[in-house]
């Protein structure tokens, strides 16, 4: 849900949360028939359930003008952002892994990170020499960049240091005011995954239990 709250936040859009704790809670969503695929995230807008993350965040996006001015820019908006959700697939797993396959994912992420994906949004700023991945307005590209480098970043904090552009382009989207507060104390983003909500994923969904590291 994290990529929701992100591109809610950045929108200047308030929310309220609900969470599941117990398996209990999450059967008896399956029960009503409120999960179209058995799957959460869901958000409720406008009057519509809405699930499967990506189709959410172009709903919201498309919302609050945050998704390109014509077809070409919403292209370009998926692709980067399929670049960095790929990116984000590796990262999203860690805290259920074991030490071992940590240290490894760990590798994983800092190759993948620095050899194929931030390469090419490097180029991008580089090749347009504009504030922003497309049209050099404000989208979902640059949100989702911004979340995929603060993720790596916490694993690997020396990850950008190859890529001055992508540097300038963090500190940027830290001086949008949407952003600046959602990075403030008290806001609804959430910390790195502790303990406890290892524990709370695993027995809500019944998942990542025998979780291997990405190749």
């Amino acid at each position: 849900m994290e990529q929701i709250r992100w591109l809610l936040a950045a929108a200047g859009v308030e929310f309220e949360e609900e969470f599941l704790e117990t398996r209990e809670q999450y059967e008896k969503l399956l029960q009503d028939g409120l999960f179209l695929f058995q799957q959460t995230p869901m958000v409720e807008m406008d009057g519509i359930k809405l699930v499967q993350t990506r189709a959410i965040l172009r709903y919201i996006a498309t919302k609050y003008n945050l998704y390109g001015m014509n077809m070409s820019d919403r292209a370009l908006i998926d692709m980067y952002v399929e670049g960095t959700t790929d990116l984000s697939l590796f990262i999203l797993p860690f805290p259920f892994l074991s030490p071992e396959d940590q240290e490894r994912q760990l590798v994983t992420i800092k190759e993948k990170a620095t050899k194929r994906y931030f390469p090419v949004y490097e180029k991008v700023l580089k090749n347009h020499g504009q504030d922003f991945l497309v049209g050099n307005r404000f989208s979902l590209a640059d949100i989702h960049l911004f979340e995929t480098i603060l993720m790596a970043e916490e694993k690997v904090p020396t990850i950008l240091n190859e890529f001055p552009l992508l540097q300038a382009f963090k500190t940027r989207m830290t001086h949008i005011p949407t952003i600046k507060k959602f990075l403030e104390p008290g806001s609804q983003r959430k910390p790195i995954p502790d303990a406890k909500y290892v524990e709370t994923v695993r027995n809500v969904l019944q998942m990542y239990h025998q979780l291997k590291p990405s190749p």
